[in-house]
């Protein structure tokens, strides 16, 4: 168990769960919020999350680029703990899990839904499988940016609220948490680059060196606070708290990723994730209170 448990990556699920809690702040915002979709949502995100994780185990491993003793956590495929058919069968098993919870969703929305729910799934195994593995050709940032960050936050106030009230609002939330949720596989990517490089898989870490990607998942966080500004000017002066208390974490993080390398990075990506989940558990406390 306790090796299923590892390969589920524990320490990334906050990205989940940090898209579904905007969306229901959004929500909240909006005098929209119910209970029942917004669990359904949650569910479904971290189905799907936990499928593409297994996938990334397997197809990376079908495809040869996963080596034993790399730096990163253990991967039990790679490691002998799980066989890959096991394995297989456990991401097609997680998909299917989440299908069955978006159909559940059809109830909260109309039928076009199923397409949307579709390509989330699709995309969740177009990460690391198919002829063009989106993660190995330096894709899978923008990637994250789209299915933690818009769909989840947008799609998650839809189906409470039934409409596309405060646009301007949910559109900028949508993309801040998907930047951050971005600075999660930086970090990754960021620990990884020479077990990367050696088997060809062409993560921006890989494309663009490790200074660079620094700078990025520095002004990642940055630009997250700053484009949220419709939302700012909405609330009151004390409400700068929020974004402030981010920036301070988000900079001690930073600090310590550029000068850390190898195993010691693995903490950091934990906390990147936690900070992201602080973040968006103190705006869910803001659209509630506010």
């Amino acid at each position: 168990m306790r090796k299923w448990i590892e390969a589920m990556r524990l320490r990334t699920l906050p990205v989940s769960v940090a898209g579904v809690l905007a969306g229901c702040g959004c929500a909240v915002w909006q005098d929209g919020f119910s209970l029942f979709p917004a669990l359904l949502c949650l569910l479904f995100a971290l189905s799907a999350q936990i499928a593409s994780n297994f996938g990334n185990e397997y197809y990376d491993f079908k495809n040869g680029v996963d080596r034993k003793g790399r730096e990163g956590f253990r991967r039990g495929v790679t490691e002998g703990d799980i066989s890959p058919h096991m394995m297989k069968y456990a991401t097609f098993f997680m998909l299917g899990l989440a299908a069955v919870i978006g159909c559940l969703l059809l109830l909260y929305g109309s039928f076009w839904l199923v397409l949307v729910g579709g390509i989330i799934l699709l995309f969740a195994l177009a990460y690391s499988a198919g002829p063009y593995p989106l993660s190995h050709h330096g894709l899978g940032d923008i990637t994250v940016v789209i299915f933690f960050g818009v769909i989840p936050v947008t799609f998650t106030c839809y189906l409470q609220t039934g409409g596309w009230g405060q646009l301007p609002v949910l559109l900028t939330t949508s993309v801040a948490i998907g930047l951050l949720a971005a600075n999660v596989l930086i970090v990754n990517n960021y620990r990884d680059k020479e077990d990367d490089e050696a088997v060809g898989k062409h993560t921006t870490v890989v494309l663009f060196g490790r200074k660079a990607m620094s700078l990025v998942y520095l002004f990642s966080g940055i630009l997250a606070m700053a484009i949220m500004t419709p939302l700012w000017m909405q609330m009151p002066l004390w409400a700068l708290f929020v974004p402030l208390v981010f920036l301070l974490l988000h900079l001690f993080t930073w600090r310590r990723m550029s000068s850390s390398r190898g195993a010691a990075l693995n903490p950091l990506l934990g906390r990147t994730a936690l900070n992201l989940l602080t973040f968006t558990l103190l705006l869910l406390a803001l659209f509630i209170f506010c």
